[in-house]
């Protein structure tokens, strides 16, 4: 069975109608910053091994830019919020990476074992 993500704006959908981007943590420096603060945007990422926000566009369906706080061991998918309000609360506390303010809950897990019911 397909893994399913919630999007905010079209509801339950299968994972396959959406392309991924990558970590939505690093945040863009200024134009004038330092060569060291744009080759560590460009450069430097964490190989994180557990849950993290991503950046991911709904290409199937409503075509946003959505923040998926995925678990990048198990797949699991524990909360999905439009790009923008993420990056409204991320404004408003500069600093931290901020959490989404009203995730959509994440999809229901399928029933596990084996033949039809």
């Amino acid at each position: 069975m397909a893994s399913l993500i919630t999007c905010p704006h079209c509801g339950v959908r299968p994972k396959e109608e959406f392309t991924i981007r990558g970590d939505a943590g690093p945040v863009r420096p200024a134009p004038e910053a330092k060569f060291a603060a744009w080759d560590a945007y460009v450069h430097q990422r964490d190989n994180v091994r557990g849950r993290m926000h991503e950046h991911w566009q709904h290409s199937g369906g409503c075509r946003r830019w959505l923040v998926v706080e995925r678990d990048t061991f198990t797949h699991e998918v524990h909360s999905v919020v439009d790009a923008a309000e993420f990056s409204r609360a991320r404004a408003a506390k500069p600093g931290r990476k901020a959490a989404p303010a009203k995730p959509a809950k994440a999809a229901p897990k399928p029933a596990k074992g084996r033949g039809k019911a």
